[in-house]
């Protein structure tokens, strides 16, 4: 028996599964500080989720029940689902079966944490890495002590006034009073590797969600110190790199590939940003594999977020040796002008050129390793002209998979969205601000204005309180004018169009915008019907890596349920 009980709670719904590595992580931390944690995790559940959860609270009574929000909504603006409605409703019913205090966290959760502590009506939250703060707070209160004065620890007043403490005092934010962006994170644990299971009650199934999810995951490093337009990275997981100790690191993959999790995909913000350090922990994999011809990482299928830059021979070679079965590489355009003041360095300045994307495909062709290669369309600047090159040049890679996005999800704290609220000032909408949901102009407030958490909450919700999420969409796209001027317009002319500039002969192994009753396909993750029958089919790894054969997966699938059973049976 330990100190106390802490519990954590995973309330994703979706499926594919996606293996929640935040309470690995708490709970690694809170073992280790001797306090008891169950997971209850409602991923497995999620058609009789409020039973689960009343069972488990009338037998369990805990210090405190931790929830990880993982994303706030799919960030697709052709299919604009939010999940925080569901995350309430977990919420609700677990504050009915314990008087238990409630902490929230995650990235999702991080992009807007102030908002979400006040939405979801909980005392706590915790922005970036939680797993110290998490720790600290379970110890104070079983000591009876303060909360209020655990620094980086989010707090709820009530009544819309949230504060995150810093030096034992709160560092904002009462209504009117000007916000603090940068509120900044709680380490990591950089020593030791955590724990990973599989199959033990009451714990993350790391097995069971690689059977059911196609693939595992593996951080190496967090934050990030590039300031990208569109990404809320560095604000929701700290704005310097921290990285985890090789040997660390290759522990814990080591361990996840001998209990049968084979396939897995790195979680840093990219992989190859502090480059020495990524090819520290692949040399070490190679040096396992090399010492010990039984090592379980003989059987390591690795998958990684990569930038253009930087990337060298060595780096694609120690990729290869160690066993990276494909790498997911964003170089997100073609057209210098359009990058100069989207993909840049925290000074500004831009770190690649498309150049370097078509110099990284060229060596991964060498070496036999499959790479996609996903296009960010429709940022401030795109216009037909844009587009249209765009696609030529990146169908030109040859690459297995080309996956183009059109639209881009704004944040309260992405460089996009602070500057689409200045732009808007409180007093006027911006062209290219759309919602599907919008009743009206979306207008935004810029920070400073207004509270954190009323900046934070226009960004999702409208001023009624319904969901809102807001998107942006270039209005020099090839669009109507009545699409243009309506604020949940959308931008249908340009999906055509680029259906039509990708050839025939090339549609198999590219991911485009899909409409319902517009578009055939669905490739957006989220309860995706053809990744979820090539799961049940045993197909493992990244999504993208399937995607050419999705004929031959559902003709798979379709023989199956024609001999009467389940995929997967």
């Amino acid at each position: 028996m330990g100190k106390a009980l802490v519990t954590l709670i995973n309330p994703n719904l979706v499926h594919p599964p996606v293996t929640p590595y935040a309470l690995d992580i708490l709970t690694t931390s809170l073992e280790a500080d001797d306090f008891d944690v169950d997971v209850v995790d409602l991923t497995f559940e999620r058609h009789d989720w409020r039973s689960v959860l009343a069972r488990y609270f009338a037998r369990r009574s805990p210090l405190l029940v931790g929830v990880t929000v993982r994303n706030t909504d799919t960030i697709y603006a052709q299919q604009q689902r939010v999940f925080l409605g569901d995350h309430k409703e977990i919420i609700e019913a677990v504050k009915e079966g314990t008087a238990a205090p409630i902490i929230a966290g995650g990235v999702g959760f991080s992009s807007m944490p102030f908002a979400l502590v006040d939405y979801f009506d909980i005392p706590f939250g915790v922005k970036g890495p939680g797993e110290h703060l998490v720790v600290r707070l379970a110890n104070t209160l079983l000591d009876g002590g303060r909360p209020d004065e655990i620094p980086g620890l989010i707090v709820n007043h009530g009544d819309g006034r949230v504060e995150r403490i810093t030096g034992g005092r709160p560092l904002e934010s009462r209504r009117g009073q000007r916000a603090k962006v940068d509120i900044g994170v709680v380490p990591i644990n950089v020593t030791t590797g955590y724990t990973r299971r599989s199959g033990v009650p009451m714990k993350v199934d790391n097995l069971r969600y690689y059977r059911e999810g196609g693939l595992g995951n593996i951080l190496t490093k967090n934050g990030c110190t590039f300031a990208c337009a569109h990404c809320v990275e560095p604000d929701a997981k700290g704005t310097s790199f921290t990285r985890r100790a090789v040997d660390a690191v290759v522990d814990e993959i080591e361990s996840l590939v001998a209990q049968g999790v084979r396939d897995l995909h790195t979680t840093d913000s990219e992989f190859n940003l502090l480059v020495a350090h990524s090819k520290a922990v692949l040399s070490e994999i190679v040096r396992r594999k090399e010492r010990d011809r039984h090592s379980p990482l003989h059987e390591l299928r690795l998958w990684v977020y990569a930038q253009p830059t930087p990337f060298d021979e060595e780096l694609m070679a120690l990729l290869a040796a160690a066993g990276c079965a494909g790498i997911n590489l964003a170089p997100d355009h073609v057209r210098e002008e359009m990058l100069d003041d989207w993909k840049v360095t925290a000074r500004g300045s831009r770190y690649y050129r498309f150049a370097d994307a078509e110099a990284v495909c060229g060596m991964a062709a060498s070496y036999g390793l499959p790479v996609m290669v996903e296009v960010l369309l429709g940022m401030p600047g795109e216009t037909e002209e844009t587009l249209r090159e765009a696609v030529r040049r990146t169908l030109a890679l040859g690459v297995t998979v080309v996956g183009y996005s059109l639209g881009i999800r704004a944040f309260p704290h992405s460089p996009l969205g602070i500057r689409l609220a200045e732009r808007c000032a409180g007093t006027r909408t911006v062209p290219g601000l759309q919602s599907d949901t919008a009743r009206t102009p979306i207008v935004l407030r810029p920070q400073g204005s207004v509270s954190t958490v009323e900046y934070e909450r226009q960004f999702v919700f409208d001023e009624t309180g319904r969901f809102r999420p807001v998107y942006y969409l270039s209005p020099e796209l090839p669009e109507p004018e009545s699409t243009l001027s309506s604020p949940n317009g959308r931008w249908l002319n340009t999906i055509r169009l680029l259906w039509d500039l990708v050839p025939e002969r090339d549609r198999h192994r590219v991911m485009l915008p899909t409409v319902e009753g517009l578009t055939p396909d669905d490739d957006n993750f989220a309860d995706n019907p053809f990744l979820v029958q090539a799961v049940r089919l045993g197909y493992t790894g990244a999504f993208w890596s399937h995607w050419p054969r999705r004929e031959e997966v559902m003709r798979g699938i379709r023989k199956v349920e024609l001999a009467g059973r389940r995929p997967g049976e």
